[in-house]
C-alpha cells in the first residue's frame, strides 16, 4: 500500500503515492495509449504495454529509467510478470503471446495458436502454465516448458476480455463480453461457476489473495463483489461515472482499486478478513458521522476515508455454482463512491459534501432481507417472504433493462451526432466547390 501504478489513454504511466503529502510521478515514453501496467513481485519495477506496439520497464522512482521492448507488430494489450519476477508474458493484436526475460531483456519464445487479437495472458502462481484469451472466442491453457496448448475453453456467446488464475492455481476466471464471469476448473476442464451479474461487457477482474472473493469491472459503470465460496453476488459498487476498465486487489487484499473512462482511479478498503472472523455476529445498523464508515458485519465491503486530493505538481519524466436468474442474488446491495479519487479533471471535493455523501452511503437492509429475517422469527408467513423475494428479483431485472435501454439511447445519440457532423462537412465541401 505504498504506490499505485496506472496507465491511460493519455499515453503516460502514473505512479501514485498513497500518502497525500507525497507527490505523484508521471512517466512519459509511450507514444500511444497504455493498455496494461503491473508491478513486479518485488515492487522494484513496473511494466507497461501500449498501443504503440512496445512494452516498457520502469523504475518507479524519481529517476524514471525505462527499458523498451520492441515487443510486437501490433497493439500490446497485456503484460504480466511471472511469480519469481524473472519473466514477462505479453499479449498482442498480432495474435501472438510472447515470453521475455526481465533482467537480460531478451525474447524467449512465442505462442501462436490464436486466430484473432489476444486480449490477455497471465502466468499461473507456480509459473508452470500460461492462460490467454482472444477474440477468437477461446481461452487457451499453455504449458510454459513444452510451449504447447494443453486445452482450449470455448466461449460461445462472446469472447473473454480478461482472464486470470485463482491463487490456488487450480481454476481460472474469465471476464466476458456476454456480460458474465465464468470460473473454470483447469483439472476437470469444466465450468464451476457462472455469474451473469452485469448489464454490460465485463472488462476486468481480480481475485482476493484468500481466493474466497472476486471483484469485477464492467462497462455498465459498476464494480461487483462476488463470494466464490457461497457462489453468489455480494455487492454492486457505484462510484465511477462511466465504464469501469480495470480492478486490482492489493497484495494483502486489504484494499482494491478501480479505474474507469471517467479519468479517475478509486481506492476502496475491504474488510473481508474481519467478516470471516465475525460471521454470525448480529449486525448493528448505525449511522456514523466521522470520516470512517463501517457497514454492518453481514455487508462484506466497507467504505473508508472518502476524500479526494490531487498530488502536488506531478513530475513529468521521459522516457460453487450460481443460477442465471437475478432473483437468486438476494443480498445484492450498493456502495457509494469511496476512497481517494485521483483525477485529472476535477480533483476537489468539499469536506461538507464529502461528509454528506458518507452519511448517505450506508446501505439500509433490503425488504427481502427483512422479510427473510421476520419469517425465521415466525412473524411473517413464508408465502409473504417468497412473494417479496420474487418482487425484488423482478425489480433487479427491471433495473438491468433500464440500464440496457440507456446504453442503446446513448449509442443512438452518438450515431445521430456523427450523421449531423457528416452532413455539415458535406455541406461545407459542396459550398467550397461551388465557390471554386
Amino acid at each position: 500500500m505504498k504506490q499505485i501504478a496506472t496507465g491511460s489513454m493519455d499515453s503516460c504511466v502514473m505512479i501514485w503515492n498513497m500518502k497525500p503529502q507525497m507527490r505523484a510521478y508521471r512517466f512519459d515514453g509511450h507514444k500511444e495509449a497504455v493498455n496494461s501496467v503491473q508491478f513486479s513481485p518485488s515492487g522494484h519495477l513496473v511494466a507497461s504495454a501500449s498501443r504503440d506496439k512496445t512494452v516498457r520497464l520502469w523504475v518507479p522512482s524519481m529517476k524514471a529509467d525505462s527499458t523498451v521492448f520492441r515487443a510486437h507488430t501490433a497493439t500490446v494489450r497485456c503484460v504480466n510478470f511471472s511469480g519469481d519476477g524473472q519473466n514477462l508474458v505479453t499479449a498482442s493484436d498480432d495474435k501472438t503471446i510472447k515470453v521475455w526475460t526481465v533482467h537480460r531483456q531478451k525474447f524467449l519464445f512465442s505462442l501462436n495458436q490464436h486466430f484473432n487479437w489476444v486480449r490477455c495472458a497471465k502466468f499461473s502462481p507456480d509459473d508452470r502454465l500460461i492462460v490467454s484469451c482472444s477474440d477468437d472466442k477461446t481461452i487457451k491453457l499453455w504449458d510454459k516448458n513444452s510451449r504447447e496448448c494443453i486445452h482450449s475453453f470455448l466461449e460461445h456467446a462472446g469472447f473473454a476480455n480478461y482472464v486470470d488464475f485463482h491463487p490456488s492455481g487450480t481454476c481460472i476466471a474469465a471476464a466476458s463480453t456476454d456480460h458474465s464471469v465464468k470460473v473454470w476448473d483447469i483439472r476437470s476442464q469444466k465450468m464451476l461457476q457462472h455469474y451473469p451479474v452485469h448489464s454490460g461487457v465485463v472488462n476486468g477482474l481480480s481475485f482476493h489473495p484468500s481466493g474466497n472473493f472476486l471483484i469485477t469491472a464492467s462497462r455498465d459503470s459498476t464494480v461487483k463483489v462476488l463470494d466464490l465460496v457461497e457462489g453468489k453476488l455480494l455487492y454492486t459498487l457505484h462510484g465511477h461515472q462511466g465504464p469501469v476498465s480495470c480492478v486490482a486487489f492489493s497484495r494483502t487484499g486489504e484494499y482494491f482499486s478501480s479505474g474507469g473512462s471517467d479519468e479517475q482511479v478509486l481506492v476502496w478498503k475491504s474488510n473481508f478478513d474481519c467478516v470471516e472472523c465475525c460471521e454470525g455476529v448480529k449486525p448493528q445498523h448505525k449511522r456514523v458521522a466521522s470520516s470512517t464508515i463501517h457497514l454492518p458485519l453481514d455487508s462484506h465491503p466497507s467504505v473508508l476515508h472518502s476524500q479526494s486530493f490531487e498530488p502536488a505538481d506531478p513530475m513529468s519524466r521521459k522516457d460453487s455454482q450460481t443460477t442465471a436468474r437475478s432473483q437468486s442474488f438476494s443480498r445484492n446491495g450498493s456502495l457509494s463512491r469511496a476512497a481517494h479519487s485521483y483525477t485529472h479533471r476535477d480533483p476537489t471535493i468539499s469536506s461538507s459534501s464529502t461528509q454528506q455523501n458518507q452519511s448517505q452511503s450506508l446501505p439500509q437492509p433490503s425488504h427481502q432481507d427483512q422479510a427473510q429475517s421476520s419469517a425465521s422469527d415466525g412473524r411473517v408467513p413464508p408465502g409473504l417472504a417468497n412473494t417479496l423475494e420474487h418482487i425484488m428479483g423482478q425489480l433487479d431485472i427491471l433495473t438491468q433493462t433500464v440500464s440496457i435501454l440507456e446504453q442503446r439511447l446513448t449509442l443512438t445519440e452518438d450515431k445521430l451526432k456523427e450523421c449531423l457532423e457528416n452532413q455539415i462537412d458535406i455541406g461545407l465541401h459542396l459550398q467550397r466547390k461551388g465557390e471554386a
